[in-house]
């Protein structure tokens, strides 16, 4: 059982938002609206630019399919001393079928597989939808119902190089008004780091900065611990 490193404070990651903006601007982004948020955990952090358009998940009209991103990720666990390392691309939507009983999995439901190292509730792969709810993701799994924060608990998976992969997902709100995030490293062949929970994102409710097609909508945060579902 690995124990969490205390939440390291926001202004850490917070220096690097104004690159990941203009890294936005540069790649052609803003032609969409586009989603700024910064996260920190145990040992992680990450500057982020989410671009989206009009295209939804057709399951879940409210969630708004991610068209691109940019920005920078840390990791210090494990050795792994990955130091503001640039995110390069979303990984595709491959639309894999969720297991029989989840009926409530969104139609973006993906799966990256992942050969030894995950924890055995996730079935060997990493899921994700890469889907945003500027209101606030609801219910997505049968079993699971808690629920909540911009993302979802699939969440969005993207590359930073080096054939690795990085997924972040919502754990959503158990009552206090706080989402709690969890954030996963690996690559085909092996987890890298997981930490299951205790990971904060910012801004706050109704500060997001969205640029260039303004999608105005609150969100909720919530520190928890995660139960992961695919």
């Amino acid at each position: 059982m690995r124990i969490f490193e205390p939440v390291k404070p926001l202004r850490n990651v917070l220096t690097v938002s104004a690159a990941v903006l203009l890294l936005a601007l540069r790649s052609g982004q803003a032609s969409a609206a586009t989603i700024n948020f910064t996260f920190t955990g145990p040992g992680v952090s990450g500057a982020v630019a989410l671009a989206y358009g009009a295209a939804a998940d057709s399951k879940y009209p409210q969630a708004l399919e991610v068209t691109g991103i940019s920005g920078f990720f840390s990791d210090s666990n494990n050795g792994l001393n990955i130091v503001n390392a640039t995110i390069t691309s979303l990984e595709a939507i491959r639309r894999d079928p969720p297991e029989t009983t989840n009926l409530l999995a969104p139609r973006d439901f993906s799966r990256f597989a992942v050969t030894a190292g995950l924890p055995d509730e996730d079935n060997g792969s990493l899921s994700f939808d890469n889907l945003f709810y500027p209101n606030g993701s609801p219910q997505t799994a049968s079993d699971y119902p808690v629920h909540g924060g911009f993302l979802d608990i699939y969440g969005l998976l993207f590359d930073i190089g080096g054939g690795r992969v990085v997924n972040v997902w919502s754990n959503g709100d158990f009552g206090t008004g706080a989402i709690d995030y969890g954030v996963a490293v690996a690559t085909p062949a092996k987890s890298l780091d997981y930490v299951g929970g205790g990971v904060a994102a910012s801004p706050e409710p109704g500060a997001f900065v969205l640029l260039a097609g303004g999608l105005g909508g609150l969100v909720t945060w919530r520190r928890a611990r995660k139960s992961r579902l695919v």
